[in-house]
């Protein structure tokens, strides 16, 4: 949460000609509601089988990189997914850096009304050893610039035979 997927994975797609597309933008579309609503509405469990399906769907596809809300690697069908069919990259960043960047967020249901510290380092203590195994490497975002995160994520890539010169 708040490590700049978007951003990123915008300018990614671009270095790479890859379309980007943001599973949670496409569960909005697909419900016609925001998160917040469908978290209120339906609750997490029917969130995350909407998540899942969007995962499966677009994890099936060619030429796009796909950027995953911060919860889908809890189930195990989205990490088989995700590991199966793509290149997955773990963008990390500091509790610092997140609490900063969702201190006036108000469209984080998990975040709301709550001691964002204390539910975001909550967060990472469950999610992050499961990151840590999907991934097929790991980006320290922090506070640099997104295009020098880019050309690291680049870098990496070509340096582990991932995609082309």
């Amino acid at each position: 949460m708040a490590v700049g997927k978007t951003t990123i994975g915008k300018l990614l797609a671009r270095e790479l000609r890859l379309q980007f597309i943001d599973s949670d933008q496409e569960i909005e579309k697909n419900a016609g509601a925001d998160i917040p609503w469908i978290f209120d509405v339906e609750g997490e469990e029917k969130f995350r089988d909407r998540e899942s399906s969007v995962i499966d769907a677009f994890t099936q596809r060619e030429g796009i990189l796909l950027a995953t809300g911060g919860g889908s690697v809890l189930r195990k069908e989205n990490r088989r997914y995700l590991q199966a069919r793509g290149i997955v990259i773990y963008l990390d960043t500091s509790l610092d850096t997140q609490i900063r960047r969702t201190e006036k967020d108000k469209k984080r249901p998990l975040l709301q009304n709550a001691d964002h510290r204390k539910v975001l380092a909550e967060l990472r203590d469950i999610r992050d050893p499961i990151y840590n195994e999907v991934a097929d490497f790991k980006v320290f975002v922090g506070d640099s610039n997104s295009r020098k995160t880019v050309s690291n994520i680049i870098r990496q890539l070509k340096d582990n035979g991932l995609v082309q010169e």
